[in-house]
């Protein structure tokens, strides 16, 4: 059947996938309640064939890249246990990272889609909620223990039910968060993406036939696999080691990230023996974070142009040791493994790659999502919640500067926009800035890191931040310097200023405010070659460089 497929045809079904899934992507935007999905795009959108398979997912944040279909087929796999199917008509939500992947906050949504009575393909799509519950508000406690106390944990439960949403369990999702409303906006935001994936599937079979359509989705997967092994062909053989850092609770580089990357002909195997053991702490990663962080560095240095599909995982091998920080074992808590450790596995990934390949590989970006966690009550007792992950300084290229204050490597979402913070929340945004002094030097110089200030200014709330690169520096490569380390500082109403851990929770009153600083990014090449045009313009910019 499929040699038979007419090739035209066959793209124009891949591609339409493609497109469906950005415009579930949009649909979720449209709908989303809370500002950290409508606002900054913390959702991913996918759709699966019929076996469970990644047939398309829209670029939104590459550390659902792996974990999206690692999840689907954990979660569809956990009710086949049970004698349990997704029914006609039926969507399931889950939050479970030992079964979802990533972290509580991350609730996933699952639709079956069916051609009549035939099992046609999935819609799923994953939305960080701002609340789930847990011991601090944004459920991302630092000095969280295990996972219970970041959330309530919902393995696969039937949230739509004959087309009609399941009122129970949205009510339960509402009991379990401190703020009820934008939950069950958000979840029924999720409902119309898959209703928009779901929508746009049938279409095309209804088009061109249920028989084309899945020999055109095979075609895809062979092509995925195919241009990822023509990828790794042009990347030499060699075996590599290399070797991170992460800061633990003390705020010490202690836990230590290895790998070791074995290229052959067209495959890749990645083995992560020797990585630290688990940690009674939020900084271990589950396994399918770590296949995100690696299949996005695999692809950042071969061809990113090639479709996202289960067929471009096939030639990349990942081992884990279970009971690690990147793959630990139920209930560790993971809430920080999803946005700090999978950076560092970035970096890690991506330092390997640079020994195999120099040349490709841009020097180290600030190294962490940066979250910054506030809720509470405000002055009229109503409880409220905010999330929001700062952009760094993006590592210089071979031959370009870093990008100032992006969200670099594994998350893709915007920031908050000041209005939206000041108009939901009882906050003022005092500070929005560069860095100064954050860019690491070089022949390209690093982007510079943020510096962006929250004042409370009714009522109390406690601030919970995660971080990283606060003791650590991100590198610089080739000669490159090194970007500045990131800082967190409290200023209290009346004027008192105190430095504050990477990661840490503090009480706020009305006057408080907490500044985050984010780490810059490390430069490229011997700064003596950096043109003196270039080092004019970031005076001219107020940008400096590290002294």
């Amino acid at each position: 059947m499929i040699a038979a497929l007419d090739p035209i045809t066959a793209e124009l079904v891949s591609s339409a996938l493609i497109y469906a899934s950005e415009e579930m992507g949009i649909a979720v935007r449209d709908a989303a309640y809370s500002p950290n999905i409508k606002e900054r795009l913390d959702h991913s959108c996918a759709l699966f064939d019929a076996t469970g398979r990644l047939i398309a997912q829209a670029e939104h944040i590459p550390v659902h890249l792996g974990s999206l279909p690692w999840g689907l087929r954990r979660s569809l796999a956990w009710l086949a246990e049970r004698g349990r199917t997704i029914a006609r008509g039926e969507m399931i939500v889950v939050n479970d990272p030992y079964l979802s992947g990533t972290h509580l906050n991350d609730v996933t949504v699952i639709r079956a889609i069916y051609h009549y009575d035939r099992l046609a393909g999935y819609a799923a799509n994953k939305a960080h909620h701002t609340d789930v519950g847990g011991a601090v508000p944004g459920s991302m406690p630092p000095d969280a223990r295990d996972l219970f106390a970041e959330g309530a944990v919902y393995t696969p439960t039937v949230l739509v039910r004959d087309d009609r949403v399941v009122d129970e369990t949205v009510d339960l999702f509402r009991a379990n968060s401190r703020t009820p409303e934008a939950r069950a906006g958000d979840l029924r935001a999720q409902i119309a993406g898959n209703n928009v994936g779901e929508r746009r599937f049938l279409e095309l079979i209804e088009r061109y036939g249920i028989d084309v359509v899945e020999a055109a989705l095979e075609k895809a997967l062979d092509d995925g696999e195919r241009r990822t092994r023509a990828a790794l062909r042009a990347l030499p053989d060699g075996v590599v080691e290399h070797e991170d850092v992460m800061e633990d609770e003390h705020g010490e580089p202690s836990i230590v990230l290895r790998v070791r990357l074995e290229k052959r002909g067209d495959a890749l195997m990645l083995d992560y023996t020797g990585t630290s053991p688990q940690r009674p702490m939020p900084l271990n990663s589950v396994y399918g974070v770590t296949l995100s962080g690696a299949y996005y560095a695999i692809r950042a240095v071969t061809d990113p142009r090639i479709p996202m599909n289960d067929g471009s995982f096939r030639p990349v091998e990942v081992h884990v040791p279970e009971g690690t920080l990147l793959n630990p074992r139920r209930p560790a808590p993971v809430s920080a493994g999803n946005v700090e450790t999978s950076m560092r596995n970035a970096d890690l990934v991506l330092g390997a790659l640079a020994k195999l390949a120099p040349g490709r590989v841009p020097a180290q970006s600030g190294g962490s999502m940066n979250n910054v966690m506030i809720g509470g009550l405000d002055g009229d007792g109503r409880s409220w919640a905010f999330y929001e992950t700062n952009g760094c300084g993006m590592g210089a290229r071979p031959s370009a500067d870093g990008i100032d204050g992006i969200h670099a490597h594994m998350t893709n979402t915007l920031n908050t926009p000041i209005e939206a913070i000041e108009r939901q929340m009882p906050m003022l945004i005092t500070a929005y800035e560069f860095a100064e002094t954050s860019a690491g030097d070089g022949e390209f110089r690093g982007g510079s890191g943020l510096v962006r200030a929250f004042a409370l200014r009714d009522g109390t709330a406690t601030a919970s931040l995660l971080a990283e690169r606060h003791a650590v520096r991100p590198r610089g490569t080739e000669g490159g310097k090194d970007g500045a380390t990131g800082a967190h500082v409290f200023v209290k109403r009346g004027g008192a200023v105190s430095d504050l851990p990477a990661k840490t929770s503090v009480e706020m009153e009305p006057g408080d405010a907490i500044i985050v600083r984010t780490a810059g990014g490390g430069g490229y090449g011997d700064p003596a070659k950096r043109d003196p045009s270039a080092r004019a313009r970031d005076l001219a910019d107020g940008i400096a460089s590290v002294e």
